[in-house]
């Protein structure tokens, strides 16, 4: 399995160990464009893999706070109440860098940056870029696609 991720189509894609698409899904990127360096708001670009899987059993529109469930469930009247939350729900793929000063250590590193595929409310607009650096889903799209990949997968993110 291998995930690409267009950021010029908003699409990241699920290919089988043949090569063949085995899933596809409209998500959205940085608003802040790409770009690997720490505190840009910006999607890094390159090789990665999925280093962790957090959150399979949880129920949809569950909350994430640092990686953890805090009990909420993400509703209108929730959204209202935080409205400047960047929401983070359902589930979470913490990306890793592949490439050293590019996307891994130092300056550049996509894992200290904490970014994530992960679900967004059903209320935000996907197919633009609108997030702070991580690749935001649909809820059912994150849940399918959590079910589908391991940690170690392969994660290429492309302009």
């Amino acid at each position: 399995m291998q995930i690409n991720i267009s950021i010029s189509q908003q699409r990241l894609t699920l290919l089988d160990a043949s090569g063949a698409v085995k899933a596809s899904y409209t998500i959205s990127s940085a608003a802040n464009g790409i770009g690997c360096e720490k505190n840009s708001g910006c999607t890094p670009i390159g090789a990665h893999v999925i280093r962790a899987k957090i959150g399979g059993q949880q129920p949809i529109n569950t909350v994430f706070v640092g990686r953890r469930p805090t009990g909420e469930i993400c509703t209108p009247a929730l959204m209202a109440e935080f409205p400047d939350r960047d929401w983070i729900l359902t589930r979470i793929l913490w990306l890793s860098g592949r490439e050293v000063g590019k996307n891994r250590l130092g300056n550049v590193d996509t894992m200290q940056r904490y970014i994530y595929i992960h679900g967004t409310p059903d209320s935000v607009a996907l197919g633009t870029p609108d997030s702070h650096g991580c690749i935001r889903m649909r809820n059912v799209d994150i849940v399918a696609l959590f079910d589908l990949v391991e940690v170690g997968t392969t994660v290429l993110i492309t302009d």
